[in-house]
């Protein structure tokens, strides 16, 4: 194919926008008119290399690799513009760093995606495939394919947000109940719209006649339905995908189709695309119990006019200076402005990942992030920032990156208000002018008592929680951070995590061990994690702050006066070790134990953690 014209060509003189995959006509002609368009379906990944350099905008689909390398070529660009949702074909890291914007379309294809799933939860239903297959090779098979009615039957979504609404919502019309789980899902909402919530897999799988899952694929998502979790389903049910190749263990699958411990299966998505021959992924594409269909979740021409549409006008308005709707990475203001506030910016976005994956998701009844007020304080000089809804999107970004369909990768500083107030979270922005006071926490080894300074910064933040309603259950919750240094050489660090003052950076994989500071621990926790082969990159002992320290001592002191005056008045004291006084000083040698590590932290591994000796709470973290 030949590239396009060079940039010292007449018809250069205006932006250029490059289209090296079939997208809508609709939204390109928006484009047209204003800039030039180059339209150029299979460009190769050389040529996409060798022309970069000369564009403004790129639109792509999901074919193009825009990978770190094209990006480091592209000299003008400013926008990358995903004609769908998923931006998993964009090195979306790569763009930021070069202050290029990236922009999707999170709403274009719900309907169409929606559509797909009930089309093949009817197909499956009533042996669609193989009924068609067998006409077209010229048998009359219908005594054999006989199929189920869905009416009255029970429909099981696993995570309800726009597109699991949408079906529920659909199945409903078809006179089926819905069940759905999903743990950061508005009850008000789900019960508008007549779907029941329930708490967990155990509880949804052995009622359903039918499954859906409409999750983004994360760690957490990964092989989320393997072989214990087919064998509780009905022998008749039937499991459907048009969200991620993964979420179900095709391993698994297959077998259960097999062993007959369900009855068939609707697929759009697989692992590999398209599937490897001879691989899982095809023997279940040609299984007699599966209706596969090749990624159409999207494709419809109504979804692809939606999309071309909504990230034609975004490139539109990017490329006049303008804002977009759905910008995937950093959000916008001025130049000067974000490059001060950049560092601040991925120290909220982590202090909220933070806090979803170690208190929503470890320590608050359901998971939920609702039911909860949450406070912002910027401290010090970050307190004279007038603009700070880049630092509020972050923060709604953070909370939701681990927890919603697109990563919390379509929050930005337009819609990040109204999502907020979507999710039901509670968000108040509190400037004080006072710079902070960070107290700093050394790293600590096994028997060496750990100690502190406390030093002040320019500038700090403070994330808050509290119950809303004075009878909530639970108490404050609060994560401190900092930023160290300036410009591109500026670190983050979290200086306070709950009641314990640490300092580590919120990066990589983590672990966070709630436990009590005695000798021995820190070796009983890498014996645990070197049978698993889990390396230690770092290690942090995090101690109480003052205030908790000196409340836990005021609490043994009061039940040491308490115990005493009960042995003056009911006979002599107990014998030593039976008052409980040797657990009664342990609360005052609470400590988290914060593990940088490398390598796979199974379930496995943080069960075993958790029954170690002394470990009291353990959470996941990957930031």
């Amino acid at each position: 194919m030949a590239p396009p014209s060079p940039p010292d060509s007449p018809t250069t003189s205006r932006p250029r926008i490059l289209v090296p995959e079939k997208v809508s006509a609709e939204g390109l002609a928006l484009l047209q008119e204003h800039y030039e368009v180059d339209v150029l379906p299979g460009l190769s990944s050389q040529d996409l290399h060798a022309t970069i350099g000369t564009y403004h905008g790129l639109i792509v689909r999901s074919e193009t690799k825009v990978t770190s390398s094209v990006l480091s070529a592209a000299h003008k660009l400013r926008v990358v513009a995903r004609a769908g949702v998923g931006v998993d074909n964009i090195d979306v890291d790569a763009a930021t760093r070069q202050g290029i914007i990236v922009v999707n379309s999170p709403a274009g294809n719900i309907v169409a995606a929606a559509e797909h799933t009930l089309a093949l939860l009817l197909a499956t239903a009533r042996n669609v495939g193989r009924a068609d297959g067998s006409m077209k090779s010229g048998r009359w098979e219908r005594s054999k394919l006989v199929g189920v009615e869905v009416g009255r039957k029970t429909l099981g979504v696993i995570g309800l947000g726009k597109v699991g609404l949408k079906v529920a919502r659909m199945a409903i019309g078809l006179g089926m109940e819905v069940l759905a789980l999903d743990p950061y899902a508005s009850p008000d909402v789900a019960r508008q719209a007549g779907v029941g919530l329930v708490a967990s897999l155990g509880e949804l799988l052995p009622v359903v006649d039918f499954l859906t899952i409409h999750t983004p694929l994360l760690a957490s998502t990964l092989n989320l339905l393997g072989e214990e979790e087919f064998k509780k389903m009905k022998k008749s049910a039937r499991v459907l995908n048009v969200a991620r190749g993964g979420v179900y263990n095709e391993e698994a699958l297959l077998k259960a189709l097999d062993e007959g411990w369900i009855a068939g299966a609707g697929l759009d998505v697989f692992t590999a695309e398209p599937p490897v021959e001879g691989s899982i992924a095809a023997r279940l594409a040609a299984h007699p119990k599966v209706v596969a269909t090749p990624h159409l979740g999207a494709s419809t021409v109504e979804a692809q006019e939606n999309v071309s549409m909504d990230v034609c006008t975004q490139v539109l308005e990017i490329l006049r200076g303008g804002l977009p709707t759905a910008a995937v990475n950093a959000p916008l203001i001025l130049p000067e402005e974000y490059r001060r506030l950049q560092p601040f910016v991925k120290l909220v976005e982590k202090i909220g990942s933070l806090y979803t994956q170690h208190f929503a998701a470890s320590h608050q009844p359901g998971g939920m992030l609702g039911g909860r007020r949450f406070q912002l304080l910027y401290h010090g000089e970050l307190a004279s920032v007038s603009n700070t809804r880049p630092l509020f999107a972050a923060l709604v970004k953070g909370l939701l990156s681990t927890i919603s369909d697109t990563g919390g990768r379509d929050v930005n500083i337009v819609n990040a208000t109204l999502i907020a107030k979507e999710r039901g979270l509670s968000i108040d922005e509190t400037h004080v002018r006072s710079p902070p006071t960070t107290t700093v926490s050394p790293e600590k080894t096994d028997n060496n008592s750990s100690s502190s300074s406390a030093t002040t910064y320019a500038s700090a933040v403070v994330l808050r929680s509290h119950p809303v309603t004075s009878g909530g259950v639970g108490e404050e919750q609060l994560i401190e951070g900092y930023v160290s240094g300036s410009g591109p050489s500026a670190s983050i660090w979290i200086s306070k995590l709950d009641r314990f003052t640490a300092n580590f950076p919120p990066e990589g994989t983590l672990l966070v061990l709630h436990n009590y500071d005695t000798p021995g621990k820190i070796g009983n926790v890498g014996m645990v994690l070197g049978r698993h082969g889990i390396n230690i990159t770092f290690m942090q002992v995090a101690g109480l702050n003052r205030e908790a320290r000196l409340a836990a001592e005021k609490k043994v002191e009061e039940k040491e006066a308490a115990s005493r005056a009960a042995s003056v008045a009911d006979g002599p004291p107990p014998a030593e070790g039976d008052g409980g006084g040797e657990s009664e000083v342990l609360v005052t040698k609470e400590a988290l134990m914060i593990l940088g590590v490398d390598g796979d932290v199974t379930k496995e591994v943080v069960d075993d953690l958790a029954r170690a000796e002394g470990i009291l709470d353990v959470s996941l973290l990957r930031l």
